[in-house]
């Protein structure tokens, strides 16, 4: 545990950025069938709200609006609309608000889990395990008794991983942070290359998009595990909800009150050897705990990478898609750890 504390500049919250925001009737992307009924979405077709700065890790906070990762930023889409620099060089990817509303950050450039406490204050919740760095911190959810989970791949060069498992292999795990900010191992070589990460809102279950997008042969698959009261979860339980073959497969997710789950995954351009267009395009593939897929919405633009509920009654979702910002609306409002507060 590292106890390191750096103050965050005030200015960081005010400094305006020059970006467009586009009306949402200008790119829309129409659902597979447009003239079905969709018991999940209340639009025929997600719109793009915002055309640069969206890479990853969108969150929602109820009186400051949205939060995304991008160009090594944090940027913020406030409730009025206007856009702003939050962090300059975050080197973020995932996202979340704490219980507290406290902003925790997957920062994968520093290889780190950092913390922005209510007085603007940023704590280093964890670097390392077992006296070894993490890789590239990507995804970050959070279960009810304030216990942390992320995950921790390696995407493009292999060098400078330092974590492996008892017979030597480098491992790609998922990690759990607790309140006392001692660190877990607590999922390593049983999956390929963890990326988005969720605790059910009950604590039953923990989810895992397994997304290996350029190795051959690689795993493009959606696990879920039943998650221990001790925070650790039954191996015996793994269970295969969706696999995407050989397109891009499963990145960052959200799930609704009914506890069903929006899956950032798919492709619309392929990557020659790796993955593939078809059959699963690029979009959000909405399942119901059990992995039966309820709908899909597409989103045309490469890679739809992470979404997140918001606004004032969680029913937009919002996805993040090569830099860009989309969003649909629900018909059912979006679940968010702080809402138990």
């Amino acid at each position: 545990m590292i106890a390191a504390r750096l103050n965050l500049m005030k200015s960081c919250l005010s400094a305006s950025i020059s970006l467009t925001i586009l009306l949402s009737a200008c790119t829309t992307a129409p659902r597979t069938d447009p003239k079905a009924q969709s018991n999940i979405f209340s639009e025929p077709a997600a719109s793009m709200i915002l055309d640069q700065h969206a890479g990853e890790g969108p969150a929602w906070h109820p009186f400051h609006g949205l939060f995304f990762s991008g160009g090594g930023d944090i940027t913020r889409l406030d409730l009025a609309g206007k856009v702003s620099l939050y962090r300059k060089d975050a080197g973020s990817n995932g996202l979340l608000f704490d219980h507290q509303k406290r902003l925790l950050v997957c920062d994968n450039v520093r290889r780190q889990i950092t913390r922005t406490d209510l007085d603007g204050s940023i704590s280093v919740l964890a670097n390392q395990y077992g006296g070894k760095r993490f890789n590239q911190p990507n995804d970050i959810t959070i279960d009810s008794k304030g216990r942390i989970y992320f995950s921790d791949p390696k995407y493009g060069n292999r060098e400078g991983m330092e974590i492996q498992d008892a017979s030597g292999k480098l491992i790609e795990g998922v990690y759990r942070i607790d309140p006392n900010e001692s660190v877990a191992l607590v999922i390593g070589n049983e999956v390929d290359r963890p990326n988005g990460v969720m605790v059910s809102a009950n604590d039953k279950y923990l989810f895992v998009a397994d997304n290996n997008n350029n190795s051959v042969g690689g795993a493009r698959k959606l696990w879920r595990f039943d998650l221990m009261p001790s925070g650790s979860v039954d191996f015996t339980s793994q269970k295969l909800l969706f696999d995407w073959g050989r397109s891009r497969g499963p990145d960052g997710m959200a799930q609704d009150r009914l506890g069903r789950l929006y899956v950032a995954g798919g492709r619309n351009t392929p990557v020659p050897q790796f993955e593939t267009a078809e059959p699963f395009k690029g979009g959000i593939y909405v399942f119901e705990a059990d992995g039966t897929q309820l709908d899909f919405v597409p989103i045309p633009r490469d890679e739809v990478t992470n979404c997140s509920f918001g606004g004032p009654d969680l029913r937009t979702l919002y996805i993040t898609a090569g830099g860009t910002l989309w969003s649909i609306r629900t018909k059912t409002p979006g679940w968010l750890p702080w809402l138990e507060r």
